[in-house]
């Protein structure tokens, strides 16, 4: 492709985004691996659950601020045209794969229990549900989200700097915010087009003051941000416990303790900023394929495997529950990462996206 803004772009590394960006994803694994819950609301394993969950859950948002991060950097050597054609080139054609396979997956598991059951539900209309189901409320929908809020972002590229800008897209974030107290729209965050816009644009005002930011990050003392992780974690579980009865989406991940929460956990990563092991891990070439197997393999491959051992979440003690949600995400990463490691190494490598 010609580039018509910058004749010999210039590639900058940036290690420690790649290495943030595969934490992140294995944030997103773990949320995915703990699952939802069968155990009445109060009980110690149900303070597990959304701990555990809490816990976890500032993988999407810290995903959108470094893709705002590096969108940003192109911006220098594409023009918006060009760049929407790279992105879905790479992004695209793989998320259609990936979810196709599961869509197939998810065809024979119906049809496998209709068989068992028989029940009604293999027919052409729950199937059709099924698969709607599958691109608006499943790790699935990120993509579509991603392209749209990116697609959002370049139309208006001549104000990506702007702050009154920022703020018109905070205000979209906070209307999503406040919308799932009272549930004006669908509150799901999975379709919230418009709510995580804004994390991309804080993202490229993070790539563009980032020098004078790393060096106050640098200065800057560990104990008020792990403070803050606390007292937003402690906030995140008071607003879920309220939600919880009243809301269809308790854990949505625009509530507005989770975005502080997770602004303070990406405030943190970026402080510690080396995480050695992730090199290992090779997350610039992994870090989007694990996105779109392994959900596949959390949902139709390990439930196959635990059946074997007839391991229910509402038996299990809570300290159990606890080693049982930590096995199936330690799972879940190997087999991922595995998978899309190997598939790296052969011809197929295009299938992984980048």
């Amino acid at each position: 492709m010609q580039n018509l803004i910058n004749d010999h772009p210039t590639k900058k590394n940036y290690d420690f985004i790649d290495a943030i960006r595969c934490l992140a994803m294995m944030s997103i694994v773990a949320e995915h691996s703990i699952g939802g819950y069968s155990f009445s609301a109060g009980s110690a394993k149900y303070w597990c659950y959304i701990a555990l969950v809490q816990f976890a859950k500032f993988g999407t948002i810290a995903f959108f601020i470094l893709a705002g991060f590096l969108i940003s950097e192109k911006f220098t050597d594409y023009t918006p045209t060009q760049y929407i054609k790279r992105r879905f080139s790479t992004t695209f054609g793989p998320w259609i794969f990936w979810s196709l396979v599961y869509v197939l997956a998810l065809v024979i598991h119906i049809r496998i229990v209709a068989r068992i059951y028989h029940d009604n539900e293999f027919n052409l209309a729950n199937i059709l549900h099924q698969i709607k189901t599958v691109y608006l409320y499943t790790n699935y929908w990120f993509i579509i989200n991603f392209l749209i809020s990116i697609t959002i972002l370049l139309v208006f590229s001549k104000h990506l700097y702007s702050y009154y800008f920022g703020a018109v897209l905070l205000l979209f974030t906070l209307f999503y915010a406040v919308n799932i107290h009272y549930e004006w729209i669908d509150p799901s965050h999975t379709i919230a087009i418009l709510g995580f816009v804004f994390f991309l644009w804080l993202g490229a005002q993070l790539r563009k003051n980032w020098e004078i930011i790393e060096r106050r990050i640098r200065h800057f003392s560990y104990l008020p941000i792990i403070l803050l992780i606390i007292i937003t974690f402690g906030f995140s579980i008071y607003e879920i416990t309220g939600l919880n009865g009243s809301s269809k989406d308790p854990l949505n991940t625009l509530r507005f303790s989770n975005i502080l929460y997770s602004l303070a956990i990406f405030a943190l990563l970026l402080k510690i900023r080396t995480f050695k092991f992730t090199t290992y891990l090779n997350p610039r070439q992994t870090t989007y394929g694990v996105y779109l197997v392994h959900y596949i393999i959390i949902i139709f491959l390990l439930p196959e495997i635990f059946i074997h051992f007839n391991i229910h979440d509402y038996r299990l003690s809570t300290p159990a529950f606890f080693a049982f949600k930590t096995c199936t995400f330690l799972l879940a990463c190997i087999l991922s990462f595995g998978l899309v490691m190997g598939i790296s190494k052969t011809r197929l490598r295009k299938l992984i996206g980048n």
